[in-house]
């Protein structure tokens, strides 16, 4: 059965807004609300009103009752893995056992910049994300872990309290189709990958079975998840994402509610396992959040039956 979540963007928004906005997805009868990791706001606009994502996953965790607290993803050049996956446990206690972490290869340089953390080139940062995943791995499910690599080291480390979930989920972000995918197939119990067409997925989703198949993994164990903007109008898509409008555009929804459920049902029939509204704040004057977009889809979903 397909779940349905909200990605929440940490951008031109407030704590008190953040929390307001979760307790409604979750009356709303959304499965999953997860955040990002950035520092500056992820729309090409140099802007750099921006939550801190560790602490507001911690956030997510109190404010919600029933929803999976996720992360979509977290840069793995902003943090030791080690340290992160501490992080994450504390949240699982937090939560009562809904938390999910995510690991991505990072992409917005302006952040690492500004702040004067390297940014390797990509092959280095996939690198860094295949150790980081095994390390994070580890820490989350055994009582010691022991890892050698050329970025990460971790002797005898371990993690008590573990986690709530004696299997806590680490996802992978990204479509890189040689490296992710891959490092997907060998170490994470989900994939996300935003913004792409139906056929796209499908596509991706084709090379991460292979890639399975190769390493001797069901692709079943692996939860299979796309998030997607909504928008009923243009103005509305670039008052969320400003400069990055066109590159999202292909994974948007919008138009009519039946012409959003057959776009839906498009993505599931490629294989989504789960579908989450990448919801961003609003740069424009009146309401922040388009909460009334989540009502609307959320009725047309019969997610509150």
């Amino acid at each position: 059965m397909t779940a349905y979540g909200v990605h929440t963007g940490l951008q031109n928004t407030s704590m008190e807004e953040l929390r307001s906005l979760w307790r409604r997805i979750e009356e709303l009868g959304y499965d999953w609300i997860s955040i990002w990791d950035h520092f500056y706001a992820a729309d090409l606009g140099g802007g750099a009103r921006c939550l801190e994502s560790v602490s507001a996953h911690a956030a997510l965790a109190c404010t919600t009752s029933r929803v999976r607290c996720g992360s979509l993803v977290y840069s793995v050049g902003y943090r030791h893995p080690a340290v992160l996956a501490k992080a994450i446990t504390t949240i699982d206690h937090l939560s009562g056992g809904r938390a999910e972490l995510g690991l991505g290869a990072g992409w917005s340089q302006v952040e690492y910049d500004a702040y004067g953390i390297p940014f390797p080139p990509v092959g280095t940062r996939m690198d860094q994300l295949e150790e980081a995943v095994q390390c994070v791995r580890g820490l989350l499910r055994r009582e010691a872990t022991d890892f050698a690599g050329e970025w990460f080291t971790l002797t005898d480390a371990r993690n008590e309290p573990p986690p709530v979930q004696p299997a806590l989920p680490v996802w992978v972000g990204g479509g890189g189709e040689r490296r992710t995918l891959r490092i997907t197939a060998r170490f994470a119990d989900g994939w996300n990958i935003p913004f792409v067409a139906p056929e796209t997925f499908a596509a991706k989703r084709d090379v991460l079975h292979r890639h399975c198949d190769e390493v001797g993994r069901d692709p079943g164990e692996i939860r299979c998840a796309v998030n997607l903007g909504i928008a009923w109008t243009e103005e509305g898509l670039r008052d969320q994402f400003g400069g990055l409008t066109d590159l999202v555009r292909p994974g948007v929804l919008t138009g009519s509610d039946d012409e959003v459920l057959d776009r839906i049902a498009r993505y599931v029939d490629a294989g989504a396992d789960q579908v989450n509204i990448a919801l961003r704040a609003s740069t424009a004057g009146g309401p922040t959040w388009d909460v009334d977009a989540l009502e609307r889809l959320g009725l047309a979903l019969d997610l509150a039956a």
